[in-house]
């Protein structure tokens, strides 16, 4: 192992539990052990999924939250004891990996409960509201410190709990974390005084409003935090451990309003001087650890960050905060291992927090420690599987179902929370399969089918794997792309597969009967209509290198990949203009709040100029002339115009005999798509 990585690798205690390394898995919705959006039951693929973690070196193990009242069907934690006699049965197996567990509770969501418009419409029909209460009661679920405005939607608003509901959830945390221990579990972890959930919404000034002894002065704020862990330790005992899930600080300017990296800005939530305060206060009420990043719903891509977030872009915060407590503190977000290594050895940190790593490659720390960093598939922070719930103007959560009930899979990682649907399954009849496309989906493709036993050989026309995901990951701020695009290739060298580059393939008929596998992926779509077209700049031209642009650029099309390279321009110092036709900038579904909601402030803080409801009508040399929603003609100077305007599917072909087309060439979408099919086609071959 790296010397400099050691200090990951050293022993710690929270309270009398030693962990065993510095490494911690934080909790993912999804990864729950007692099921996620569902009836509590003892969950087997979040069992495989801590377990894996556990048997390759993580030492401190948080599945994902279970709320001690569950959202759906209004059930309490404490109450179903089959499950925690199954996870009784189920704790001496994952103790012999040497990792601890901690298994996270919550109070729930408050405002910050994520609103489809499903729920919507259930809330705001009278009748429909009375239906659907015994498995959705949302005036219950999305209730808050105070009346409040919903993160998601301006129809389900939150109304103020009762001191009799407090109450309740104090209760139900004490016997849930009494159960938790008798099964044998190590600790149990608090949530949240974090990310503006609800227990956090009590501490925010911001949001609560409230005349009693849960409101007002400091102390009223974070009394229903303190009297849960009085609870919990009056319960279980002073020598039980229990973590406290804490933002260092808020982040956010207003419901609704976050602060990006390096704003000057007015703090409506927890400032440091707050956080001095209280992260002391709970510590002396009995929290033996604390577990921090920063951030709020409102200010979500602190708690979540996107590519586009500083690395490590929390951990000056939680150095700082550790100052003001004698307990072990945990940072995470974006967090690099060296860095955390280096934070530890000088003691300005306890443990590193990791997540969606873990959702990527559960061997990950395994790797590292055995000096096989390159074999680590990465994480490339988009959200795509794990946690997609994705807003834009006048939409809540738009969302499939699908997504809403099975968080924590993983883009990159098909395997990941799908194990009945994606697996390794040996073929008995070996066969040559002819790939024509190196991209990403070729490359997955050829992947799955050469450890099932297959003969993948890939043709790709240029000279290089990586196809459209080249441009994809060349701004700068993508360097996990670029990381995961070198896995990839690393992968086609290490199992032996057949490359054969430069190699265009025109017609799949000389492949005879062999199964065939297109990903020749999409075309842009140019404006042909337009009258100067032909003095646009597409916008993979750009950033292949292979077209350079002037100093003012009009970005057309507001998409997640017009504002990524808007963004990209800026950052070198140009000056990107945005045209979109929508009345949102990235209103598409698949984009998780987090990624979309950085961007949009992002250009607000740096006064970026964005037009939207506004259609282009006209390139000339030297500007552009748009038509907005009122139908007035604007004509706006610019260097260049560069079109980010979507994609249209080229697939080679459509018939042939055992054909198979993957990626972008069968419909246009995201990487996620693109290798989840390529996953399935490949097992059905």
């Amino acid at each position: 192992m790296e010397e400099r990585l050691q200090p990951l690798f050293t022993p710690w205690k929270i309270g009398n539990c030693e962990i065993k390394n510095r490494i911690v898995l934080t909790s993912m919705g999804g990864t729950d052990l007692f099921g996620w959006m569902e009836k509590n039951h003892f969950d087997k693929d979040g069992a495989r999924f801590i377990k894996a973690v556990g048997d390759n070196n993580c030492g401190l193990v948080l599945p994902g939250c279970q709320p001690v009242y569950n959202p759906m069907f209004g059930q309490w934690l404490h109450k179903n004891k089959k499950m925690y006699n199954d996870l009784k049965k189920w704790m001496p197996e994952f103790h012999k990996s040497g990792a601890k567990l901690f298994i996270q509770l919550t109070a729930g969501f408050g405002r910050s409960f994520t609103v489809s418009s499903m729920m919507e419409m259930l809330y705001t029909n009278p009748a429909l509201r009375v239906v659907s209460k015994p498995f959705m009661d949302l005036d219950k679920i999305t209730a808050s410190a105070s009346p409040s405005p919903n993160r998601w939607s301006d129809k389900v608003p939150s109304r103020e709990m009762t001191k009799e509901e407090i109450r309740e959830f104090i209760d139900a945390f004490a016997k849930s974390a009494k159960m938790c221990k008798d099964a044998g579990v190590d600790g149990v972890e608090v949530h949240a005084v974090h990310e503006g959930y609800l227990l956090d919404q009590f501490t925010l000034k911001y949001v609560n409003k409230r005349t009693d002894e849960y409101g007002g002065s400091f102390e009223n704020r974070y009394r229903f935090a303190v009297e849960i862990v009085k609870a919990i330790k009056k319960e279980c005992g002073d020598d039980f451990p229990v973590s406290l899930r804490y933002s260092v600080l808020s982040k956010t300017k207003g419901f609704r309003q976050g602060a990006v990296p390096g704003e000057d800005y007015v703090e409506v939530g927890r400032d440091m001087e707050e956080s001095e305060k209280a992260i002391k206060y709970l510590s002396d009420a009995g929290y033996d650890m604390f577990n921090c990043d920063n951030g709020t719903y409102d200010a979500w891509y602190w708690a979540h960050p996107p590519v586009y977030m500083p690395e490590n872009c929390n951990l000056a915060d939680v150095e700082h905060i550790k100052q003001f407590t004698d307990k072990p503190v945990v940072c995470a977000g974006r967090l690099d291992p060296r860095t955390a290594a280096d934070s530890i050895a000088a003691g300005k940190l306890d443990g590193a927090g990791f997540a969606r790593q873990f959702l990527a490659d559960q061997e990950w720390v395994t790797k590292l420690m055995e000096g096989r960093e390159e074999d680590i598939r990465p994480c490339i922070l988009c959200h795509n599987g794990c946690f997609n719930m994705c807003h834009y103007k006048g939409v809540p959560n738009d969302q499939e179902l699908s997504d809403s009930l099975h968080l924590a899979r993983c883009a990159v990682n098909a395997e990941t929370m799908q194990w009945n649907k994606h697996y390794i399954k040996k073929t008995d009849s070996p066969k040559d399969v002819h790939i024509v496309g190196g991209g990403i989906g070729g490359m997955e493709a050829a992947r799955v089918l050469k450890l099932r036993g297959h003969n993948p050989i890939i043709h790709e026309k240029s000279g290089v794997l990586g196809g459209t995901f080249i441009p994809a990951s060349a701004e700068s701020y993508k360097g996990k792309l670029r990381d995961l695009l070198a896995w990839y290739r690393l992968q086609m060298t290490k199992l032996g597969i057949d490359v054969r580059l430069n190699d265009e393939i025109k017609d799949i008929a000389q492949f005879g009967d062999a199964p065939v596998i297109v990903a020749t992926g999409s075309n842009p779509v140019r404006l042909k209509k337009l009258p100067g077209y032909e003095k646009m700049v597409e916008g993979c031209e750009y950033l292949n290198g292979t077209k350079q642009v002037g100093e003012t650029v009009a970005v057309i099309g507001g998409g997640l990949t017009g504002c990524e390279i808007a963004y990209e321009l800026a950052l070198q110092g140009k000056k990107p203009l945005i045209v979109e036709m929508k009345d949102d900038l990235v209103s598409q579904k698949g984009v998780c709040l987090a990624n979309s909601s950085y961007l949009r402030e992002w250009f607000d803080l740096n006064k970026v100029p964005v037009y939207l409801e506004t259609a282009l009508k006209e390139v000339k040399d030297g500007s552009i002339v748009c038509e907005d929603k009122e139908g007035k003609k604007i004509e706006i100077p610019c260097d260049t115009v560069l079109s980010c305007v979507g994609y249209i599917p080229n697939p080679l072909t459509t018939e042939g005999k055992n054909l198979y087309l993957v990626g972008d060439c069968k419909a246009i979408g995201n990487l996620r798509s693109v290798i989840w099919r390529a996953y399935d086609v490949a097992m059905k071959i």
